[in-house]
């Protein structure tokens, strides 16, 4: 009886562990990767407030240019994880768990920003907008080539055009607005959505089509590339983090210059 009750149990956790995803290396990379560009914005942006250096985050092409880069790439991988993680169907539990806790985040990053901008607070930020497509991209997970159609167009649209009617302040997290809002993070339905759907699209080009196969079987054991899957893969936390960490240190680094 125990014999059998162990090979049943053997059994069982094989099944379990058959039925893991695996670990797209390429994928943790790569948000790994916009992490420390995130780094780098962020540590850059909180070194001018602290008059460290002097540059104009809200003007100069290169730092406009660069946010681009970053938010890009964090909302393309974005669109992809959803893809890899709900193409066999709704993992419910786990979509639940996982929109609960973005949520949650975004709420502390509202309170901390109006706390510390009270006049320029995220009331729709990277985040407010992650957890936004979460559940407007989920009817997409299905289709195909419509995702690399229907996000072109949200990027020429979002781009290109402008109505006052959304700059009312409950409309502004769509976007089309004719000015920029005065808040500190901005991440808008358009043009951004159109980046997740083309994430979505390249997902499932690159899975089922087998036009890329290094997608799911890219691997290196390089100590930098581990860092980066690392980062990749907890990069919700070290959003949280990393921020009250560097403008803790700057504070104490900037009382210190001071005495």
């Amino acid at each position: 009886m125990q014999s059998c009750k162990g090979e049943q149990n053997s059994v069982s956790m094989k099944k379990h562990a058959s039925t893991d995803k695996p670990r797209f290396e390429l994928v943790d990379a790569l948000r790994g990767t916009a992490i420390i560009m995130m780094f780098t914005f962020h540590f850059s942006f909180d070194l001018n407030y602290f008059g460290f250096i002097h540059t104009d985050f809200y003007h100069l092409p290169f730092w406009l240019n660069y946010r681009i880069l970053i938010v890009s790439t964090f909302l393309f991988v974005s669109g992809i994880s959803l893809y890899l993680a709900h193409h066999n169907g709704l993992q419910r539990q786990k979509y639940l768990r996982r929109l609960t806790v973005l949520l949650a985040c975004a709420a502390l990053v509202s309170l901390g920003s109006y706390l510390a901008f009270p006049h320029s607070m995220i009331f729709f930020g990277i985040l407010h907008f992650i957890a936004a497509a979460s559940i407007l991209g989920l009817p997409f997970v299905r289709l195909y080539w419509t995702n690399l159609i229907v996000g072109i167009a949200i990027i020429v649209i979002g781009s290109q055009i402008q109505d006052s009617f959304f700059d009312q302040a409950p409309l502004q997290w769509i976007g089309l607005m004719t000015h920029k809002p005065i808040t500190e993070d901005y991440v808008p339905l358009f043009p951004w959505f159109g980046v997740v759907l083309l994430g979505i699209f390249f997902a499932r080009w690159a899975t089922t089509a087998q036009h890329f196969p290094a997608f799911g079987q890219w691997r290196s054991d390089l100590a930098v590339v581990r860092g980066l899957r690392f980062a990749g893969r907890h990069s919700l936390l070290i959003y949280m983090l990393h921020q009250p960490l560097f403008i803790g240190c700057l504070y104490l680094v900037d009382l210190a210059l001071s005495r």
